[in-house]
């Protein structure tokens, strides 16, 4: 008994001594995020005091009021934002048909359909640009009887230039891919493919319905990364002699150069909008199932 008594205290304050320890100092986490957000932040705040702040004459908000009567500021913008749109539509089009298909039927064409989606990223944008321009110089002096000759005037329209979207379409889909593989991998594919055909739903149903609901967030994120590439690529549409938002931006800098910061901070904030829109999208619960094409009544 007297052992017993003893021992008793030990094991009652055993437990309690854990839970003493388990607490932890969260300051260098602090200390973590506070200094990346200060790495990401104090750029931001400098340059918009540059732009705000003008020697003699104190605070004015002059660089902001302008921009939205600069030339070519709100055209720029509306095609950068169009070329957005355009290759986000054509990389999905052309790449979750193909993963589907290559996930429900030939497995073992995954790696050949990787290779070449990531083929891109080994390509320089330089390069890239250097072919495209041989192609548009020998069309119209070879196919000039043609009905192609049309073709190769049509894709570089300066309103809308096709160009630009296949060439951003090419530097995109690896970033697609990767984002679409992750999805189909957490999804089992082929059980929902044969439960719904099981039911009675058609193939457009299938993917419609039922495949797409399911891959919500990977094609939120695929749009977000086609749209962050394509509002912020200059290299191509430069070289091109096109003038989207980024071309816009650099073209000013030298004359105006607090118009200049002003417009990367609102392209920035534009930016940081629509990507919100765009993962808001992807993470919104999804009501969709596999519902039967045809509904069947019990006797």
């Amino acid at each position: 008994m007297a052992a017993m008594t003893e021992t008793a205290p030990q094991t009652y304050a055993a437990p309690g001594a854990k839970a003493r320890r388990r607490p932890r100092p969260r300051v260098w986490r602090g200390a973590v995020l506070a200094l990346s957000g200060a790495y990401f932040l104090l750029p931001l705040i400098a340059s918009f005091v540059f732009t705000v702040h003008v020697p003699g004459q104190g605070i004015t908000f002059e660089a902001y009021t302008r921009l939205l009567g600069a030339e070519g500021f709100t055209e720029s913008l509306l095609l950068s934002l169009g070329l957005a749109a355009a290759t986000i539509a054509l990389c999905l089009l052309l790449a979750v048909p193909a993963l589907i298909a290559v996930r429900i039927g030939s497995p073992g064409l995954r790696p050949v359909v990787e290779v070449m989606c990531t083929l891109p990223l080994v390509v320089p944008p330089i390069a890239l640009v250097t072919g495209i321009t041989t192609v548009l110089r020998w069309g119209p002096e070879h196919l000039s009887r043609t009905p192609l000759y049309q073709t190769f005037l049509a894709v570089q329209n300066e309103e809308f230039p096709v160009v630009l979207v296949l060439a951003y379409t090419v530097l995109a889909l690896p970033f697609v891919h990767r984002s679409l593989d992750a999805g189909l991998r957490a999804v089992d594919v082929p059980t929902l493919v044969e439960a719904a055909r099981s039911c009675g739903a058609s193939w457009p149903h299938v993917v419609l319905r039922v495949l797409l609901p399911n891959l919500r967030a990977s094609l939120a994120g695929a749009a977000f990364l086609t749209l962050a590439l394509v509002l912020g690529e200059f290299t191509i549409a430069s070289l091109l002699g096109f003038r989207p938002f980024a071309v816009w931006i650099v073209s000013i800098s030298g004359a105006q150069a607090r118009m200049s910061v002003a417009v990367s901070i609102l392209s920035l904030l534009i930016t940081w909008l629509l990507l919100l829109a765009l993962s808001r999208a992807g993470t919104t619960p999804s009501t969709a199932a596999a519902a039967p094409a045809t509904s069947r009544k019990e006797p």
